[in-house]
């Protein structure tokens, strides 16, 4: 069953932008400029995207519509199908490397086997695409898209000048954002990323999962990081060895960032992952810096 679809806010947050959460899932967002609007990702089914342009309602149909993939993660833009052929897709040229990449495939059809919901939906990619970063200007907003890599190869945050706000989709995220891979290089790009958008000096950052707001979210998951990076540092040769290395006292997600209250055990155990990942990358990175 598809989660149910709301559009939200933040305190402080200009209304000409708007916050379209699917349940539990991801929130995609709406931007509203003088010349066109913006949609940020198209959550996980077109059935999900049509129903939020539906709630989007009179705000659609006063400007045309421009359609933002930030990276080709399944809940992110599966609903490309609900606006294509009415709207420009565009997002990073590394998004096509990963669609046609069998993986891409084989994902949907293992998701498609476990729910009935994503049955329906067509890998659908973009129109546009661009390396490094592009601008789109809106008369009164200017998009600012900027290639984030390190939680995906393709991913792009956005950033807002005149507002001074940063969509960073899932480069930040709470309570945690999980790297691409246990290589190196990737661990690297993760944090740079965090330090780019760090130095936006954004009033708000908003990413896709963890409904919050607060420039802070980017600075404890740079902590994070850091934390992980020092007590892998502090490891003999034959604990970095260890198999349960992540269930060791000192190395446990909950030994580096706080669960949430009421977090759902699925939720936590998804972070657990996440985390054992980044742990990864940094025994590998820390590995290769010491010739251990």
């Amino acid at each position: 069953m598809n989660p149910s679809v709301e559009l939200c806010s933040y305190p402080d947050l200009d209304d000409r932008i708007v916050i379209v959460r699917a349940g539990d899932e991801v929130d995609s967002v709406f931007v509203r400029t003088e010349r066109f609007n913006a949609l940020i990702d198209t959550l996980g089914t077109p059935e999900l995207c049509m129903t939020a342009l539906d709630l989007l309602g009179e705000q659609m149909k006063a400007r045309p519509l421009i359609v933002i993939n930030s990276h080709m993660d399944w809940d992110h833009f599966w609903g490309n199908a609900a606006v294509a052929g009415r709207a420009p897709i565009i997002a990073h040229a590394a998004a096509l490397d990963r669609l046609r990449d069998p993986s891409a495939r084989e994902v949907l059809r293992d998701k498609a086997s476990q729910d009935s919901r994503f049955r329906n939906v067509d890998l659908i990619g973009p129109d546009i695409t661009f390396s490094g970063s592009m601008t789109l200007n809106g008369g009164d907003l200017t998009l600012e898209l900027i290639h984030t890599p390190g939680h995906t190869p393709d991913h792009i945050a956005v950033w807002i000048p005149e507002l001074r706000i940063c969509l960073a989709v899932d480069a930040v995220e709470y309570p945690l954002p999980e790297v691409w891979s246990k290589n190196t290089g990737d661990l690297h790009l993760i944090r740079s990323s965090l330090e780019r958008i760090r130095d936006l000096d954004a009033r708000l950052i908003i990413p896709a999962h963890g409904r919050t707001y607060s420039p802070s979210a980017v600075d404890a998951n740079l902590a994070y990081f850091q934390a992980l990076a020092d007590r892998v540092g502090s490891l003999s040769e034959s604990q970095l060895a260890d198999p349960q290395l992540g269930c060791s006292i000192g190395l446990r997600l909950e030994d580096f960032v706080a669960i949430p209250d009421g977090m759902p055990s699925d939720v936590v155990a998804f972070y657990r992952n996440c985390h054992e990942t980044n742990l990864g990358a940094t025994v590998q990175a820390h590995s290769e810096e010491t010739g251990k």
